[in-house]
């Protein structure tokens, strides 16, 4: 099979009906900051521990197609001493690696970010990739106020995200292109929408430029919403719809998947937005809509396991039945009534 070939089929993969992406490539910091709040050490060995129960997880094959990885992460291996790659290459799940290095202060753009990480990516693309990944991922974060987003900023961005998406075309990963518009601020949906347009407009015209193969790659957006101090919150409805309405108006119908980011939702809503979406528009759009979460995916494992062993199993339910109701969004068949038969069990 040619690299062509390969990405093709890596990419439609990954967005296979019904499944969506795990994304545990948190950092340390971000890792030890969640752990803190619940009491768990913050070590290495906790950090392994957590992905092996997470990973290990029973059926999981059946809901989630690939897991997006840290470095540390896939370094790592079960306590019985195999790789996190194998674990997840012999139960049918893709493993994929976090490129950028977070997002950092934009020189010239005051309360703005530029996503940093291109200094060695291909030598990186090359090693991880020998390592057993066949994606990646790289996040650029625009924050909405007063007159920003900026040109500057949208085009830093577009440009960083284009230069990664090549480059992992290159090497032979799929590239998860990550423009994450915050839902900080006291935005309306209105605006909301105006700033996702402008950035995807901005993001998919670099793709161009940059010559990366559309059906190459996986978009991961965020949701058009209400900003989280605004005063009018947006219906699931209305989510939906805008939401529909700006990846019609922004993203070519050769891209085979959307998976969106949780940004911040509550499981709960960041369900019931995707499985509005599926419902309203099944069989209407031209690339698959489905899920790339982490925290909505993995806070109610990680509450339940407390870094116990005597929690692992407790922990794993919790994980599966959280990744089953995405599933469930994901091909529009999702209810709230389903919330209330997995708190109970």
């Amino acid at each position: 099979m040619s690299i062509t070939e390969e990405l093709k089929a890596t990419a439609k993969a990954m967005v296979a009906e019904g499944k969506g992406i795990l994304a545990a490539d948190e950092s340390f910091g971000t890792a030890n900051k969640r752990f803190q709040k619940l009491g768990i050490p913050q070590t290495e060995e906790m950090r392994r521990a957590y992905r092996e129960m997470l990973f290990t997880s029973t059926g999981m094959n059946k809901f989630i197609s690939g897991v997006i990885l840290f470095d540390e992460t896939i370094r790592q291996s079960t306590k019985e001493g195999v790789p996190f790659t194998k674990v997840l290459l012999k139960a049918g799940i893709i493993p994929g690696i976090k490129l950028d290095a977070g997002a950092k202060p934009l020189a010239g753009a005051p309360q703005e970010l530029i996503t940093e990480g291109l200094d060695g990516l291909r030598e990186r693309i090359a090693e991880y990739y020998n390592m057993g990944a066949r994606f990646a991922k790289w996040r650029a974060v625009i924050t909405i106020g007063e007159k920003i987003p900026s040109k500057l900023c949208l085009q830093a961005n577009a440009d960083a995200l284009a230069r990664y998406a090549a480059l992992c075309i290159e090497g032979g990963l799929v590239p998860i292109v990550e423009p994450e518009v915050l839902m900080d601020g006291n935005q309306t949906i209105a605006q909301s929408l105006e700033v996702h347009q402008e950035t995807l407009h901005t993001v998919f015209e670099r793709l161009y430029l940059y010559r990366v193969p559309f059906e190459q790659m996986i978009l991961k957006p965020s949701m058009v919403i209400s900003g989280t101090d605004c005063a009018e919150q947006a219906s699931v409805e209305d989510v939906a719809q805008l939401t529909v309405k700006c990846l019609l108006d922004c993203v070519p119908s050769s891209v085979p998947g959307c998976v969106f980011l949780s940004g911040g939702q509550s499981d709960q809503l960041a369900t019931a937005h995707l499985n509005a979406m599926n419902v309203i528009f099944k069989g209407k759009l031209p690339w698959t809509l489905s899920f790339s979460y982490g925290r909505a995916l993995q806070q109610a494992a990680m509450q339940t396991w407390l870094g116990k062993d005597a929690n692992v199993t407790a922990a794993q339910k919790a994980f599966s039945m959280r990744a089953q109701l995405n599933s469930a969004a994901a091909l529009g068949q999702y209810s709230s009534e389903m919330e209330k038969i997995a708190s109970n069990n």
